[in-house]
């Protein structure tokens, strides 16, 4: 469809844009100048794009298409860069089987989708699938043990890429035949006393922490309480009316068991993969952005008027997040 637009041209006009000038990106790129003035004429022409102005003194302003064509064309380029990359690490045998993890809060159809579409790159190389918490996957990536992982937030760590893939509501797990069932939604304050079964802290302290802050943000204090180290445990609970529990949106439920939205609130447990910055399969970028590719659009995205409060800044200045208005919904990120 496009085939008149090469990476060089990408390559010359971010150059030209960065620089501010012919002259300047003429003497980094080592070209002459008529020639750079060929190649972004042809490129706007054939684009029908005009990506700058020229100013006085040889100089240009971006655009607003130009200012976008700086960013998308550094992801283009960037990612020529990791195809070359994953490429030459395959013909030099370098990605001859992969170590993949996950946790028990991630949806795994996004972890099978993740391991299909490398079967796709290789198919003949083998995938090692484990499983864990977050903390201690983030362990094993960072020890080189696992090559990649799906992991709920909050999570930092210097040495790891953190590519946060998706946000999925939390809401309210309850018997069907529990009175409160009947209702749409929920209210916080019918969260209290009902609230009684939560995922193990020990398996997420971070995360734990971060809930019992927004909980009693929202007025609704824990008392006494069942733990499960996994979301089938946490329903069997449930089921057997020990109380209710939090769980992700989506989540396959036991036939016994329905989810209701908490009214005036929009907390959420968000997705992300980690691998290591620096000693990671040359192929696992490749499939970051493939993976993303395939997510829903919204996956993302902030509902609008929300306060978002980032888990790992209340987390690492050790400080409660500011108190909301009344009735102003706050973003409770578990993963992210």
């Amino acid at each position: 469809m496009y085939e008149w637009a090469e990476l060089r041209h990408f390559r010359y006009l971010l150059t030209i844009l960065e620089r501010q000038g012919f002259r300047a990106a003429a003497e980094e790129l080592r070209t002459a100048q008529p020639n750079l003035s060929v190649q972004a004429r042809q490129f706007q022409e054939n684009a029908s794009v005009r990506l700058f102005r020229k100013m006085k003194g040889g100089r240009i302003r971006p655009t607003d298409t130009g200012v976008a064509f700086k960013v998308l064309a550094k992801f283009l380029l960037e990612t020529r860069d990791e195809v070359i990359d994953a490429l030459i690490a395959i013909e030099r045998g370098e990605v001859d089987s992969v170590r993949f993890g996950c946790t028990p809060l991630v949806d795994q159809g996004l972890f099978r989708t993740f391991c299909d579409l490398h079967k796709e790159i290789l198919p003949v190389c083998p995938i090692r699938p484990t499983h864990g918490d977050t903390a201690h996957l983030a362990e094993e990536v960072v020890s080189g043990t696992v090559d990649a992982a799906f992991v709920t937030l909050p999570l930092r760590h210097p040495d790891l890429r953190i590519e946060e893939l998706r946000r999925d509501r939390l809401v309210a797990c309850l018997r069907r035949d529990d009175p409160l069932a009947a209702k749409a939604s929920l209210q916080t304050a019918e969260l209290q006393g009902n609230l009684a079964v939560l995922y193990h802290p020990q398996r997420h302290p971070d995360a734990h922490v971060r809930l019992l802050e927004l909980l009693g943000d929202a007025g609704v204090q824990l008392e006494e309480h069942s733990c499960a180290s996994h979301p089938s445990e946490m329903q069997t609970l449930v089921k057997g009316g020990h109380g209710f529990a939090l769980i992700r949106e989506g989540t396959n439920l036991d036939g016994e068991l329905t989810t209701r939205p908490i009214a005036g609130v929009d907390w959420t447990v968000d997705t992300a993969l980690i691998y290591h910055k620096v000693r990671h399969p040359k192929t696992v970028p490749i499939l970051v952005k493939r993976l993303m590719k395939q997510l829903p659009q919204h996956g993302k995205e902030t509902v609008p008027n929300k306060v978002s409060i980032p888990v790992h800044t209340s987390i690492a200045t050790g400080k409660r997040p500011p108190q909301r208005a009344k009735d102003e919904p706050v973003q409770m990120t578990l993963i992210g």
